[in-house]
């Protein structure tokens, strides 16, 4: 039994390291760093989780060591003495159907009920209703419409600090995801449906956001600024962009859908959402009728150099 415990401690000491040089290193995920609510929660899940498997992990490699140990050949041993009552043992069939089960339990429940929350807008908030962005990505850009605003803006955005925000998220061709590390995960944007995501910043700061689902040549560049700051400070960006900023037109938005990444960002005194809601039907009724006109203009322009060249 001595060399057992001794084998044991050692291999407790060789598990324990992995989790230790990660979970040290979380301090420099952003994902581990959260400045939000829903951040929070998914950090809490994610280090329960990994403290459950990696106990978990310990008990089955000790299981293990015990056994290697203690039924190993060695000189001396009669086979004979070897005789596992293994076949119709209804107790160890229990033992090994009921332990998945409550390790599937004990995982699902706290899953689930952070799954539901993250549905709703943060509790720390609740007394204020969320600002509502309709983020539209579009190969390779993302668009920001704030519909009681009237505003809009192309790869960046602001947000007031302690108040949830409503993304009603859609694409205007393929599909992709929005993430923001630092506030939460990443939910889908697809063309002719819509989803909601609920993020909410607690802390000032400027925080990296962009598409987390692979959707072409120029995917690595499909990246966001979000300004959090004081309500203050947002409502003075507010009324500077509602009086500063152009107009969006539709021919200039139909200009910016075309596939291609954009130099600087841009702001808009309107919002398309006067023209289409990408997160519907017609929005996807958009998207085709405005790849046909582009087809129809490019085979008209290669039929008249054809025609001029005859």
């Amino acid at each position: 039994m001595k060399h057992i415990r001794k084998y044991s401690k050692k291999w407790i000491l060789l598990l324990s390291i992995p989790l230790i040089l990660m979970l040290s290193g979380c301090s420099e995920l952003t994902v581990m760093d959260p400045k939000g609510p829903v951040g929070e929660q998914q950090k809490d899940l994610i280090i329960y989780s990994l403290y459950f498997m990696m106990g978990i992990i310990v008990v089955v490699f000790v299981l293990f060591t015990f056994m290697v140990i203690k039924y190993r050949d060695k000189p001396g041993r009669d086979p004979k003495d070897y005789k596992p009552d293994m076949h119709g043992n209804k107790t160890i069939e229990t033992i090994w159907t009921i332990i998945p089960v409550i390790i599937v339990t004990c995982l699902s429940i706290p899953t689930v009920n952070t799954l539901f929350d993250l549905e709703k807008p943060a509790e720390s908030s609740a007394e204020e209703e969320p600002l509502v962005i309709y983020a539209t990505a579009a190969d390779w850009k993302w668009f920001f419409s704030y519909p009681e605003q009237g505003i809009e803006t192309v790869d960046y955005l602001h947000i007031p600090k302690d108040r949830s925000v409503e993304f009603r998220l859609s694409s205007a061709d393929s599909m992709s995801a929005l993430w923001i590390p630092a506030l939460g995960g990443q939910k889908y944007n697809m063309a002719g449906m819509q989803t909601t995501l609920y993020l909410q910043a607690d802390e000032n700061g400027v925080y990296q956001g962009r598409n987390s689902n692979f959707n072409g040549e120029g995917f690595a560049e499909q990246t966001f600024k979000v300004h959090a700051e004081s309500k203050s400070e947002f409502n003075e960006w507010v009324k500077q962009t509602q009086h500063s900023a152009p107009k969006l037109t539709q021919s200039k938005y139909n200009n910016l859908l075309e596939p291609g990444i954009l130099d600087d960002t841009k702001e808009f005194s309107s919002t398309h959402l006067q023209w289409v809601d990408h997160g519907s039907m017609e929005g996807s009724d958009y998207a085709v009728k405005r790849h046909w006109d582009a087809y129809g203009k490019k085979l008209h322009l290669k039929n008249g150099k054809n025609h001029n060249h005859e």
